[in-house]
C-alpha cells in the first residue's frame, strides 16, 4: 500500500547528521584498508556494491512502492541524475585526494563546505542567522582562509569537493522523494559510468585488482555499506534540519580527518593549521551557544 506520510520529514535531523558525519570522518581509515586498489577502480567498485545494499534496505523498509513511484516520475529521475553525477564526482575527487596523499586538501574542502551551506541556506532557502551566528560564520571563514592560504596549489580540489557536495545537498533537500528511494535511484544511475570504468580498468595493463587477495576482496565489497549508510543518514538529516545548521555540524568531518592526518597519516601540524583550528572551533562554540541560548525562548513561545 502507498505510504500515508513521508517518514524522512518527521522528527529532528541532528542524530542522523551526527551519524553521517562521524562515519564520513572515519572513512579515511577504511580507505587505508583498500589502498592497494587504484582510485578509479575503487570508485567503480564503490558504486557497484552500493546498489545491492540500497535494494536490501529498500526491501527491509518496505519502500518498493516509493522507489517505483519515483522511477516512474521523469522529473524526479532527471533531478536525481544530476544529484548522482554530483555525488559521483565528489566520491572520485575525495578518493583521489586521500589515495594520492592530499589529505590536507580533502579536509580543507570539507571545512569550506559548511560555509557554502550556510550561505545557501541564508540567501537561497530563506533561512535567517542571528548576529551571533553571523559572528560564528566570520570566525569560521577566517579559519578556512588561513588554511586556504597554505594550500593554493590544491585549492581547486578543495573548492570542487565543497561546492559539489553543497549543491548535492540542496538538490536532495528539495526533491519530493524519500531519502532511501532517492539514494537507490542515484546508485542505479551511476552504475552506467561505473560499468564503463570497470571495462576500462579490466582492459588496462594491471587489470582488475579483485580476485587476488581474499582480505582485500572482502574490504572492497564493504564499500557498499560504507557508502550507502552515511549517505542515507545525510539525506534524512537534510530533509529535517535547517541547511545552515546542518552545515555547521559538518565541521565534525574535516576535524576528524585532520586528527587522523596527524595521528594515522603522520602529517605535521603547521602553525597555520593550529590557528585555523582555533578560529573554527571558536566558531562552532559560538554557533552552538547561540542555538542552546535561544532554545528556552522557543520552548516558552510554544507553551
Amino acid at each position: 500500500m502507498p505510504p500515508t506520510s513521508d517518514p524522512d520529514r518527521a522528527g529532528g535531523g541532528l542524530p542522523y547528521a551526527l551519524g553521517a558525519y562521524l562515519l564520513w570522518g572515519l572513512f579515511p581509515l577504511y580507505i587505508l584498508t583498500v589502498k592497494a586498489v587504484p582510485p578509479l577502480e575503487l570508485v567503480g567498485w564503490r558504486i557497484l556494491f552500493t546498489v545491492p545494499v540500497c535494494l536490501l534496505i529498500v526491501t527491509l523498509r518496505r519502500q518498493w512502492y516509493d522507489l517505483m513511484r519515483a522511477m516512474l516520475t521523469p522529473r524526479t529521475v532527471a533531478w536525481l541524475t544530476l544529484s548522482a553525477l554530483l555525488i559521483g564526482s565528489n566520491w572520485t575527487l575525495y578518493l583521489f585526494a586521500i589515495l594520492t596523499g592530499h589529505v590536507y586538501a580533502a579536509s580543507l574542502g570539507y571545512y569550506i563546505n559548511p560555509l557554502i551551506n550556510v550561505l545557501i541556506g541564508t540567501f537561497f532557502l530563506g533561512e535567517r542567522l542571528s548576529r551571533w551566528q553571523w559572528l560564528a560564520v566570520a570566525l569560521a571563514a577566517i579559519g578556512v582562509a588561513i588554511l586556504a592560504a597554505g594550500a593554493l596549489t590544491t585549492l581547486w580540489l578543495s573548492v570542487i569537493l565543497a561546492t559539489s557536495f553543497s549543491i548535492y545537498g540542496v538538490v536532495r533537500r528539495t526533491l519530493p522523494v524519500g531519502s532511501l528511494p532517492g539514494l537507490t535511484i542515484e546508485s542505479l544511475v551511476l552504475t552506467i559510468p561505473a560499468t564503463a570504468i570497470m571495462f576500462y580498468v579490466a582492459s588496462g595493463p594491471d587489470g582488475i585488482s579483485l580476485g587476488k587477495d581474499v582480505t582485500l576482496d572482502i574490504a572492497v565489497s564493504f564499500a557498499g555499506f560504507a557508502t550507502a549508510i552515511p549517505l542515507l543518514l545525510f539525506a534524512m538529516a537534510a530533509r529535517r534540519m535547517d541547511y545552515s545548521a546542518l552545515g555547521f555540524v559538518q565541521f565534525i568531518v574535516p576535524t576528524m580527518i585532520f586528527i587522523l592526518g596527524l595521528t594515522v597519516f603522520h602529517e605535521p601540524l603547521h602553525p597555520a593549521q593550529m590557528w585555523s583550528f582555533i578560529f573554527i572551533w571558536c566558531a562552532i562554540a559560538v554557533f552552538a551557544w547561540d542555538i542552546l541560548q535561544r532554545r528556552p525562548s522557543k520552548a516558552a513561545s510554544k507553551a
